[in-house]
């Protein structure tokens, strides 16, 4: 008892001096293994906002000739920004190589509801209210559009907004971005997507080239029907980034030389597809996102 009326005497004249002198007790260190999971799960986080988008679109419009310019110049002047500003991402915006009067570009979105909102404010806003005549005027049509979504949670676009070059921007891209647009009699089922994983992929690896996003259409009704889509149509849509056309053409020749390719994936492949694939030459307009490799 006499220990006990001691110890906590000890007890209180310590606090007392502790308070006395303007110190503080330590306070209790919180357990490191909650600091590792937050930053963890801030890491998983930060990576999971870089990949785009749940819900993309593939839009391809052909336009009157000697119009492209006028287009990219409104485009990227009036159209990226104020499209982003109501939750869309712009992707990308291209001359295709192969088509003079042929404009791409890429709008990506979280879902399907959210695109149906974006869409209503932007083009019931101010913005394209006042360009809506300068841009249609360019167009021939402009209904050739693939909706989609990725194969896989991880094979979206990897980007940053950051990178995409300012307003007013002159900088020209010599890169290419190649688009490759497989299609099929009927939705492109999982075991496709796992011969493209594992037998295709490596391939294109091997002949030192990423494979940088990949997508299946995404069969969801169209939601703003005012803006077509191509409805009915099932395909793969792969991408690929090139410093310039030499290192496309090595790429190409490369690809050639692959015995594997010949032999197995090439023949594999063919036999899955409804009918020749469908290549796209991308330059990227001076304030694209998605660009070609520096």
């Amino acid at each position: 008892m006499r220990y006990r009326l001691q110890l906590c005497l000890a007890v209180a004249i310590t606090i007392f001096l502790l308070v006395a002198s303007g110190k503080r007790a330590p306070a209790m260190k919180e357990p490191l293994i909650i600091r590792t999971t937050n930053h963890t799960e801030q890491l998983q986080s930060s990576q999971l906002q870089q990949v785009c988008c749940p819900i993309l679109e593939l839009r391809q419009y052909t336009l009157y000739p000697g119009k492209r310019d006028v287009l990219i110049d409104l485009f990227d002047r009036e159209f990226v920004e104020t499209q982003e500003a109501v939750g869309m991402s712009i992707i990308g915006q291209f001359r295709d190589l192969d088509k003079p009067d042929r404009f791409v570009w890429l709008r990506g979105f979280p879902d399907m509801p959210s695109r149906a909102r974006s869409l209503t404010e932007f083009y019931r806003g101010p913005v394209w209210k006042m360009h809506s005549r300068a841009a249609n005027a360019t167009m021939i049509d402009a209904a050739n559009v693939l909706l989609l979504r990725p194969a896989l949670p991880t094979s979206g676009f990897s980007i940053r907004k950051s990178d995409r070059p300012q307003p007013g921007s002159n900088e020209v891209d010599r890169g290419l971005v190649i688009a490759t647009i497989y299609y099929f009699s009927a939705p492109a089922s999982q075991d496709f997507v796992d011969f493209f994983e594992h037998n295709f992929k490596p391939v294109m690896t091997a002949t030192g080239v990423t494979v940088e996003a990949y997508f299946l259409t995404e069969n969801s009704a169209n939601n703003f029907p005012s803006l077509p889509v191509r409805e009915g149509e099932h395909v793969f849509v792969w991408f690929m980034r090139f410093a310039d056309q030499a290192a496309y053409d090595r790429h190409v020749a490369a690809l050639s030389r692959s015995q594997r390719w010949r032999n197995k994936v090439a023949t594999e492949l063919a036999r899955r597809l409804k009918g020749a694939p469908e290549v796209l030459k991308l330059s990227p307009t001076s304030r694209s996102l998605l660009r070609g490799l520096a």
